[in-house]
């Protein structure tokens, strides 16, 4: 389904783009990508397609907005319920409710449920509506961090199953990450859409990197000659050699893979090293991050496994290594 709207108001907003089995636009808090959902919802003013001009109880939509806005001196079959009309209404909403496992559950009450409970009880009623095009505003965001993985796959399963597009607007890349298709926004506007495989690995921009959850994305610029560029980092204090066919003294984001820094002794004789501290140490199973501070900026890096870090830390970047984007000031 093409989605194609203009929003002059609070905001200006115009996004174009398709959305194809789950559907996840992705961008940080305050771009207007619930205002593009109310706006598709005909809950504010705005001309586009599909739906447009169309009074907003006419629209084919199933709208879970942020929170669920579950009602909660209603149980969960008749939270279902309120969406439908005749005198199956029970029957029916017990029917949606089956299909989203959660018929054990028709007599509890939100405030009973967990946040994955409320998720699906607040999907079966936005189904209810027989919706050409389900909206999903930020469905992580009550999620805690052990359910979540668990929560968004069961989530999209469902989708799948009902076999409806959805579109989920989200600042989470895990939830980008598992998506049919990626769209990507800054700065108000559609900046990259692809497979989340082809996006993850192509990021278009620094911003891009950002926006996808990557560490180790920093501003700069070129400086030096055509022929020997260097890439100055004012927040670590210091220029190193870099691959880049930037213009000397263009603006540029730039980002290198905590895997691909090499951690040496300080004491060693080595040119072009960043001196570190250790910050924080991350562990996740058997993977170890340091978030090392250089100078007034802070680099993440992959420690091998069994490695000894020595007494004083330095940091070798690879030329060959370092992703750079020319920035637009």
């Amino acid at each position: 389904m093409r989605i194609d709207y203009a929003i002059e108001h609070p905001v200006a907003l115009h996004a174009a783009f398709d959305v194809e089995g789950f559907t996840v636009l992705l961008g940080a808090s305050g771009e207007g990508k619930s205002m593009l959902l109310r706006a598709i919802a005909g809950l504010i003013p705005a001309k586009g397609e599909p739906f447009g001009g169309m009074p907003a109880q006419d629209r084919a939509v199933g709208y879970l907005p942020q929170g669920y806005a579950l009602f909660p001196h209603l149980n969960a079959w008749q939270n279902v319920a309120f969406a439908l009309r005749g005198p199956q209404r029970r029957e029916h909403a017990s029917q949606l409710l089956e299909r989203v496992h959660m018929a054990d559950l028709a007599e509890r009450y939100p405030s009973t449920l967990s946040g994955g409970q409320q998720q699906r009880v607040a999907l079966a009623r936005a189904l209810a509506r027989r919706p050409q095009l389900l909206l999903l505003d930020e469905p992580t965001s009550a999620l805690d961090p052990v359910t979540r993985d668990d929560v968004i796959a069961e989530l999209i399963a469902e989708v799948h199953d009902f076999g409806i597009p959805a579109l989920a607007v989200s600042h989470d890349p895990h939830l980008a990450a598992v998506a049919d298709r990626l769209v990507l926004m800054h700065a108000r506007r559609i900046i990259q859409i692809g497979t989340p495989e082809s996006v993850y690995a192509n990021p278009v921009s620094g911003a891009a990197a950002r926006l996808l959850g990557y560490r180790n994305v920093h501003r700069g610029y070129i400086e030096g000659t055509a022929s020997a560029p260097r890439l100055m980092w004012p927040d670590g204090g210091m220029s190193f050699p870099i691959n880049s066919h930037a213009a000397i003294g263009a603006q540029v984001d730039w980002m290198i893979d905590p895997a691909a820094i090499r951690i040496v002794d300080a004491r060693d004789t080595l040119s072009d090293v960043i001196p570190a501290s250790t910050e924080v140490r991350h562990v996740n199973g058997r993977i170890t991050q340091l978030g090392l501070r250089c100078g007034l900026g802070r680099l993440w890096v992959t420690v091998p496994e069994g490695i000894q870090l020595p007494e004083s830390l330095a940091l070798h970047l690879s030329p060959e290594a370092i992703r750079c984007w020319t920035r637009d000031i």
